[in-house]
């Protein structure tokens, strides 16, 4: 597994294979691979495995209308089915963030066959101060505490398949 690094205190997230110095911001993750993500949305948890053993588990809150796929850009909904990480933004405005893949071909498809845009960006990624403790306040994203997702980002490669259920 490539090793990731994150911004991060030392006494960060307590997962077996966090490890790192703590004069440093940075951290490396050298645990098992997370080889697909879950994100069951009901629930609202978001489940980082290792084959089928969990190595972590989030709360997470999701976009401003939560039930259902997303279809177009606007409607706040969070993308339903498979997908994967398709990239990683260490300046994101939350805090940081590791892209979904939405939409894919069928996504575009439907969008346009209906005269819209299907929307994209797409991520898991930190809680701004504002919106802490508020519920489903997203555009579409998945939002996890920023200390979960410096944990996140250091622990799923590019490429990682993530499953979105309802």
């Amino acid at each position: 597994m490539n090793r990731r690094t994150f911004l991060a205190a030392s006494a960060a997230a307590g997962l077996t294979g966090l490890a790192g110095c703590a004069t440093s911001k940075f951290r490396t993750y050298d645990g098992p691979a997370v080889t697909q993500l879950l994100a069951a949305k009901s629930q609202r948890r978001l489940y980082l495995l290792h084959y089928n053993k969990a190595l972590a588990v989030y709360d997470f809150q999701l976009g401003f209308t939560p039930q259902g796929h997303k279809q177009f850009e606007g409607d706040g909904r969070t993308p339903e089915g498979a997908y994967y990480i398709n990239r990683r933004n260490p300046e994101s405005r939350y805090h940081l963030s590791i892209g979904i893949s939405y939409p894919n071909s069928a996504d575009r498809a439907f969008a346009e066959s209906m005269g819209r845009s299907p929307g994209g960006d797409i991520f898991i990624h930190g809680t701004p101060k504002e919106f802490d403790g508020k519920a489903d306040w997203t555009a579409g994203c998945i939002a996890v505490s920023d200390r979960e997702i410096e944990d996140i980002y250091a622990m799923v490669n590019d490429g990682t398949p993530i499953l979105l259920t309802s």
